[in-house]
């Protein structure tokens, strides 16, 4: 019986560690200081298409543009997540991922967890997001992540400028950003 439950521990383990190899790896830190988010979230002006702007690069989105994310609200409280984006290539690159989100300050909204792999969830802030909800400048506690969002594919060149200040402003290495392409070519 001992025997069993000690090879049923091993295989459990080992089973385990083998998925952890499918776990995106973070990049370099590029924000040692990542700020709290600096006002609360209206979820439904939140909800809808967004555009990604720029972004640290990561390996589940590695060379990937024409990138945008939609949320919408499930019936239970959560967000439901759609990412989609580009690799070089064209159209027989697209790729999509699906995920939900739960709210884990439900004072501002401005903290989420997010989900792409069943009970694995990263950390998901709205560090900065314009009156009008035009756009959005997105982080996690680590550092590892940024993401910048705005609801056009192509703001105005002031808007991108401002965003840059702003994402300075936060503590982000600018060298670390990767510019996406938002040519919709896919």
């Amino acid at each position: 019986m001992e025997k069993k439950i000690i090879t049923a521990t091993l295989a459990g383990t080992a089973l385990l560690l083998g998925a952890c190899v499918y776990i995106p790896r973070p990049g370099p830190v590029g924000n040692r200081a990542v700020p709290q988010p600096a006002r609360a979230v209206n979820l439904d002006k939140y909800m809808g298409r967004w555009y990604e702007q720029f972004r640290y690069e990561a390996s589940f989105e590695k060379d990937m543009d024409n990138v945008t994310a939609t949320y919408s609200l499930n019936d239970d409280g959560t967000v439901k997540v759609v990412n989609r984006g580009c690799k070089p290539g064209g159209a027989g690159n697209f790729r999509e991922s699906i995920g939900k989100a739960k709210i884990t300050d439900p004072r501002t909204n401005a903290k989420l967890k997010v989900s792409f792999f069943g009970p694995f969830y990263g950390n998901y802030w709205v560090l900065d997001h314009g009156d009008d909800y035009d756009w959005s400048i997105v982080g996690e506690p680590s550092g590892r992540y940024l993401w910048v969002l705005t609801r056009t594919p192509h703001p105005a060149a002031s808007v991108l400028a401002s965003l840059e200040a702003r994402v300075k402003e936060l503590g982000y290495d600018w060298s670390l950003v990767r510019v996406t392409n938002q040519s919709g070519q896919y």
